[in-house]
């Protein structure tokens, strides 16, 4: 089989109706697992740190006039919610062209690229610089490239943009493993409150447990993005993935459907209280 290309590791959902400036991406739903990523664990512990089925619990965002970028790749082959200078220097041979700065992730072994699962190492060897300058090329550069121009143009058209960076977490062995939303706004610093506060009241409303930026505050997707000020507004949300799924397994849950519906309730809110918001800065300028 021969490599994939660049195109084929990412797709962008347009809106199908009127636009609106909101953006959803999801990072790390993504099932492909390229030819090259020879990994030596059971594929099944890799499997198991994707946010499976995020992409289809949000897919009928572009209906609701939203961007939809999603990753195709596995987060594992590379990590595009990472630093692109968060690695561990002893996974890799020889000099990468810019400075590492790794951070306690990728000493735990799941930054830029995952070299742990389970305690095991994920490779028998360490990987190449030009294994890792193809990783960037043609998975890592690409999502950001095309998160950037969906997120710059909407501002550009609008004068402000909301964004939704869409994951899971497991529901165990995390600090708060009770709440079935979690919201990261890095401390208020990616977002202005009211968006956050707006999607918490939603969810709150159809009978979720929600939390706010404990134990997920939101990573390098908001560090990059998330700039209120100048009317970049990027929310993390996380989706305990009891929810809707066997953990074990990976396989939808009874509870998928409602989950789907509810999230599409969601999405139909959110479009709503955004062009009430387009709508009133238009009357102010005005």
């Amino acid at each position: 089989m021969a490599d994939q290309s660049s195109s084929s590791m990412i797709d962008l959902g347009l809106p199908q109706h009127a636009r609106i400036p909101l953006v959803l991406d999801s990072p790390h739903s993504g099932t492909l697992y390229p030819d090259d990523f020879h990994y030596i664990i059971p594929q099944l512990w890799l499997r198991q740190t994707e946010d499976s089925f995020v992409d289809d619990l949000f897919s009928c965002a572009p209906s609701y006039g939203a961007a939809f970028l999603k990753a195709n790749f596995t987060r594992s082959y590379i990590d595009v919610n990472r630093a692109m200078d968060d690695l561990d220097p002893t996974v890799i041979t020889g000099v990468l062209p810019f400075a590492l700065e790794p951070t306690e992730r990728s000493f735990s072994g799941y930054g830029l690229i995952r070299h742990l699962c389970r305690g095991q190492a994920v490779y028998a060897s360490r990987l190449s610089i030009q294994h890792v300058q193809k990783r960037l090329q043609q998975c890592y550069l690409p999502y950001h490239a095309a998160l950037k121009h969906v997120l710059d143009d909407a501002h550009e058209t609008f004068g402000e943009v909301w964004h939704l960076n869409c994951h899971s977490m497991p529901s165990t062995g995390v600090a708060n493993h009770r709440a079935d939303f979690v919201l990261g706004d890095r401390d208020g610093v990616s977002s202005a409150p009211g968006f956050t506060h707006m999607l918490a009241d939603r969810l709150r409303h159809m009978g979720y447990r929600v939390t706010h930026n404990d134990p997920y505050k939101g990573v390098e997707i908001l560090r990059r993005y998330g700039h209120p000020r100048r009317g970049f507004h990027s929310v993390q949300l996380e989706i305990n993935r009891a929810l809707y799924m066997n953990e074990d397994t990976l396989k939808p849950s009874a509870y998928y459907a409602q989950l789907k519906n509810d999230l599409e309730l969601l999405m139909r809110d959110v479009s709503a209280w955004i062009i009430a918001q387009t709508q009133s800065e238009q009357m102010v300028a005005e």
